[in-house]
């Protein structure tokens, strides 16, 4: 029997009708049959504060995600860029689960990436920069396929459904490729 790959994914975006949001729940539906992509929304994470990261201080809803992140057998992200970086939301979420040292909740984790944004580059200079933050976390990248979406605006009907084809294939395709990377650590 084939095991069953768990994936937690998020969005690097608190807005309600953020795209990477959408990206992220059609992953979902399009996970393949033996895994499962569970989504965790970080609003309610508060801003990072070193004098609340033990235990004892931690926010409950902090430690609520570093249990999911446990549990999961992959991580999946999709987010938006913002000045030529991630966002400080997904900074932030990113900066309690791995703290504090050394209880890294990503510790060894198998990782895939998703942006989308409404310019040409989709949000492919964010990818750059979480990848560089995957080396420090001990995380391991799924190097391709990649899943850059530009011009998602174009992409979505009025009911947030993904329309684009060639999108909902790379987004297959990467989610196949991740579980069969995820296995490999299981």
């Amino acid at each position: 029997m084939e095991e069953r790959i768990s994936i937690l994914g998020f969005a690097g975006s608190l807005r309600k009708g953020s795209y990477n949001r959408m990206v992220l729940r059609e992953a979902a539906k399009l996970a393949p049959p033996n895994a499962e992509v569970e989504i965790f929304d970080l609003d309610g994470i508060p801003p990072f504060n070193q004098d609340d990261e033990g235990p004892e201080r931690m926010p409950q809803r902090v430690k609520e995600f570093k249990s999911k992140i446990r549990s999961a057998d992959a991580i999946l992200i999709s987010t938006p860029e913002y000045n030529y970086s991630i966002p400080g939301v997904l900074k932030n979420a990113i900066d309690w689960a791995s703290r504090p040292y050394p209880d890294n909740s990503f510790e060894g984790k198998p990782v895939a990436i998703m942006s989308a944004s409404g310019g040409m580059l989709g949000a492919s200079r964010a990818q750059y920069h979480l990848r560089q933050t995957f080396v420090y976390l001990n995380m391991h990248p799924l190097n391709r396929p990649e899943v850059i979406i530009p011009f998602v605006n174009e992409k979505f009907d009025k009911d947030g459904n993904l329309t684009d084809e060639k999108t909902r294939g790379k987004i297959s395709e990467m989610l196949a490729e991740l579980t069969v990377f995820a296995a490999k650590f299981g």
